[in-house]
């Protein structure tokens, strides 16, 4: 039996969807009657304390998420294997977002608004893209999809993750090391980064004062898709007001909803999304996970578990 635990989205579609995709295998839902002990499986986004209580049989968690850190937070997560979502039209979204603000950022947006807004009149020409370095940190499924849009634009492009990793025209650089050196040539930085105790707050002012300072107008920028526990919000503040950083794209904050009193709302220089930069699509995520609980009923591997000690 499937259960359904999910808070935040429409969880009678999703099992609708479901009970029609995996028909006749049964799927509940978390207000539904039924014994724990039959659960075998269970669908989670944000469970609640008491979400895993009872389920003393599961075979596997499916997260509805790509992250998993808060679900690894879960006082009482069980020992299961735990499958995250990887799938091609998320990975897509979080590229379009970042090619997005790449390119937003490249082509001197932040400049040309505050010329319109003065009606002024200024034929600055941004520079060709592959003269200016993009660097991605993270270099997983959304990493290395958005290197693969970026790379037909001309960007140079370099990439900073925790191993080594390759991918044909770019710049690889790995662990504590390197770091200093992929901040030293970087002059967008793009954070895809899963969180982890170790990439917690990465997104600091030492962070931005290492990045390149003499390539792009206006100074260096960062570009925060990923989680918002990356990001120090008050050093974010003070580098964008004293010039550290030339702008920021933000979708993910340290709380959410961003608060009403956030000096961030009224950064000019700071571009807030509410962390709709990639959304797990409800057709796409149960032809996901109803293909895996079939696989694995049938006796194959489970895709995609995660690592509980790196955390992702």
């Amino acid at each position: 039996m499937l259960l359904l635990h999910l808070s935040d989205v429409d969880e009678a579609s999703w099992a609708k969807a479901f009970a029609e995709a995996l028909a006749p295998y049964p799927v509940v839902r978390q207000t539904d009657t039924f014994d724990p002990g039959d659960i075998r499986y269970i669908f989670v986004w944000k469970p609640k304390a008491d979400a895993f209580d009872g389920l003393d049989n599961l075979k596997a968690v499916l997260s509805l998420g790509a992250g998993v850190d808060a679900l690894l937070k879960h006082p009482r997560l069980p020992d299961a294997p735990i499958v995250r979502f990887v799938d091609a039209d998320l990975s897509q979204r979080m590229s379009d977002y970042v090619v997005a603000q790449v390119t937003m950022h490249h082509r001197q947006f932040t400049r040309f608004q505050a010329d319109q807004k003065a009606h002024r009149w200024s034929q600055y020409y941004p520079p060709a893209a592959g003269e200016t370095t993009v660097g991605i940190m993270g270099m997983g499924v959304l990493g290395q999809d958005a290197v693969s849009r970026l790379r037909p634009l001309g960007f140079d492009l370099r990439s900073w993750s925790r191993t080594p990793k390759q991918m044909d025209g770019v710049e690889g650089f790995a662990g504590d090391a390197q770091f200093e050196a992929f901040l030293a040539g970087t002059d967008i930085l793009v954070n895809l980064l899963p969180l982890t105790p170790e990439t917690t707050g990465i997104l600091n002012r030492d962070t931005f004062a290492r990045l390149r300072r003499d390539r792009l107008a206006g100074g260096p920028v960062i570009i925060n898709a990923a989680r918002g526990g990356h990001q120090k919000e008050a050093d974010i503040v003070a580098a964008l007001a004293d010039g550290t950083l030339g702008a920021a794209s933000l979708d993910v904050f340290e709380v959410e909803p961003l608060p009403s009193d956030s000096p961030l709302w009224d950064i000019e220089n700071c571009y807030i999304t509410p962390h709709i930069a990639a959304i797990s699509d409800e057709q796409s995520g149960v032809r996901y996970f109803s293909r895996i609980l079939i696989d694995h009923e049938a006796g194959k591997p489970l895709p995609n578990v995660v690592d509980r000690q790196r955390g992702y």
